[in-house]
């Protein structure tokens, strides 16, 4: 049997507060184990999964769906290469968009100072009369463009 850790282990280990390995266990992102006094003993694989939890978080990845997409993964055994590859597969396309996106937003802003432009004829944020308003909502300039609605057939 492989040694199990204590909360305050896994805390030091993960870097994770032991406030948030609660929360995180009471949401079901993480499992323990409880003694005979009632303490929480986390298997050293939980380790995984709060790095997995973190590292998902840092890029935007909501709670609900980083518990979703750990309830894909085997409870039975430890998960493998395989499994931790076909959880990341799901979010590829949304991880490259917001990589595309934070690119885009660190070139675009490279000449810009708090917006005090010196160029208001190269400024990408830049939008006179606000004409973009009629686009809706946000950054119109760097946020991606819905595709048009496809023309009605008749």
């Amino acid at each position: 049997m492989h040694e199990s850790l204590t909360i305050g282990q896994l805390s030091t280990r993960s870097g994770v507060a032991p406030s948030a390995l609660r929360y995180y266990e009471r949401l079901g992102l993480i499992r323990a184990e409880r003694t005979g006094g009632n303490q929480r003993r986390y298997a050293r694989g939980e380790l995984r999964r709060v790095a997995f939890v973190r590292i998902s978080q840092q890029v935007g990845i909501s709670l609900e769906e980083i518990r979703e997409a750990l309830d894909s993964l085997p409870a039975s055994r430890t998960p493998t290469a395989d499994d931790w590859a076909r959880l990341s597969a799901a979010w590829r396309e949304r991880l490259d968009e917001k990589i595309r996106l934070m690119s885009k937003l660190r070139d675009d802003l490279d000449g810009c100072v708090g917006c005090g432009c010196l160029s208001l004829q190269r400024c990408t944020l830049y939008n006179p009369g606000d004409s973009l308003a009629g686009e809706g909502p946000g950054a119109r300039l760097m946020l991606p463009r819905p595709a048009p609605d496809p023309a009605p057939t008749a």
